[in-house]
């Protein structure tokens, strides 16, 4: 179904749905739904992650090596290198439903970068299962030569990401003039106005900061998280989670607190006033991710385990525990320390703050957390702050 979806779309490999219900997709025909290709990358995102945690090897050869493929060969279809070499994805809706048909969308190439990358170093390890799939030399180079030329565009003069080409040329929208209940903004507003302004509907370029960590420095991403919480309303309930992890790994550690609290509450608090139609799902799983990435500052970029655990005054302790390639390691967090303890036989090396270290079987491994210095509180628009939560007594 989503090779016939990219077929109807003039590109090829497979177009996943942004909406289904049992495989086709089900949106209409509008930019949000239709250009928002970076579900696609998503996809092989996972694919390529489960495959760095688990090593599944039948898994990839079976089928993540497939999916891996499509996809690429959808991005090379959608994207084209221009005049300059850069290899430009024009014309998408990338995670903000608030802005729509735009140009080289960050999160959306620094995804389908990886989703190249991957397929291509996938294609080494299977090469009968690659040449069964029909893909030779000479298109994996062409996928290498478009993750290697992507265009991620920067601001200079602001020192930031724009979420898209231009971006940040456009008009902030007027915050002030609008009334806590006009609301979300989709009921009150037309989407034309919406779209041609700054105001992001749900984490987007945070979503880059977060998923693509690697692609960023510290100092970018404090400048781009600090940048967009003056943009962002929330009016998604996939936001939060996504705020409080990006918020914890700058050092915002109070108002990461506050995020996740917005996750996990989301339903028990009816924050936005709709769970009578159906539980959050993703934000649920989301306050999860909120904990382990955001105050255990869980990452797994290029098949590396690393940690950066923080925890807000509000928390005492926190515990976790993952299983990495076969070997389950528990985590720990207090005020300035963090100890791993690996419980199985084979030593394993991880990165704690940054720095290299090895745990040893049955030996816990306490190490010190160094301290934030997050500077100011970003600020967040009129009336879209989170609620700010207080330690219990």
């Amino acid at each position: 179904m989503a090779r016939a979806r990219a077929e109807v779309l003039g590109l090829d490999g497979a177009a996943f749905p942004w909406r289904t219900i049992r495989g086709q997709e089900c949106s209409g025909y509008w930019p949000a739904g239709t250009a928002g290709f970076h579900i696609n990358a998503g996809i092989a995102d996972a694919v390529i992650r489960y495959m760095d945690v688990t090593g599944d090897d039948e898994f990839e050869r079976e089928f993540g090596l497939e999916l891996l493929v499509e996809t690429a060969r959808l991005w090379r279809s959608l994207g084209h290198h221009d005049a300059h070499g850069n290899f430009r994805i024009d014309g998408v809706t990338g995670p903000d439903e608030y802005s729509a048909i735009a140009d080289n969308n960050v999160y959306t190439n620094l995804m389908a970068q990886r989703n190249l990358l991957g397929a291509a170093e996938a294609l080494e390890r299977h090469p009968e299962r690659a040449a069964a799939l029909g893909v030779d030399t000479e298109e994996a180079a062409s996928w290498r030569d478009s993750a290697h030329a992507m265009l991620i565009p920067y601001d200079e003069e602001l020192g930031v990401h724009p979420q898209a080409e231009e971006f940040t040329e456009h008009a902030i929208w007027d915050f002030a003039n609008t009334a806590p209940e006009q609301y979300p903004l989709m009921l009150h507003f037309p989407y034309f106005d919406i779209y041609r302004k700054q105001v992001v509907k749900q984490a987007d370029l945070v979503m880059a900061l977060f998923r693509r960590g690697d692609a960023f420095t510290p100092d970018e991403k404090a400048r781009n998280f600090a940048y967009y919480e003056a943009l962002t309303v929330r009016d998604s309930s996939l936001s939060a989670c996504i705020q409080a992890i990006v918020a914890a790994e700058v050092g915002q550690l109070d108002l990461a607190y506050d995020y996740f609290g917005e996750a996990a509450l989301l339903d028990l608090g009816d924050i936005h006033h709709n769970t009578r139609d159906g539980i959050h799902l993703a934000s649920l799983c989301g306050a999860w991710m909120a904990a382990v990435c955001g105050f255990g500052g869980m990452r797994d970029h290029a098949g590396e385990l690393s940690f950066a655990p923080r925890l807000p005054q509000q928390l005492a302790r926190m515990c976790f525990r993952v299983t990495f390639r076969g070997r389950r390691i528990e985590v720990e967090m207090g005020p300035g320390r963090a100890q791993y303890t690996l419980t199985d036989d084979t030593p394993l090396e991880i990165s704690h703050h940054g720095e290299r270290v090895t745990l040893e079987p049955g030996k816990p491994l306490a190490l010190d957390v160094p301290a934030a210095d997050p500077g100011p509180r970003p600020s967040q628009p009129r009336a879209r702050a989170p609620v700010q939560r207080r330690p219990a007594h």
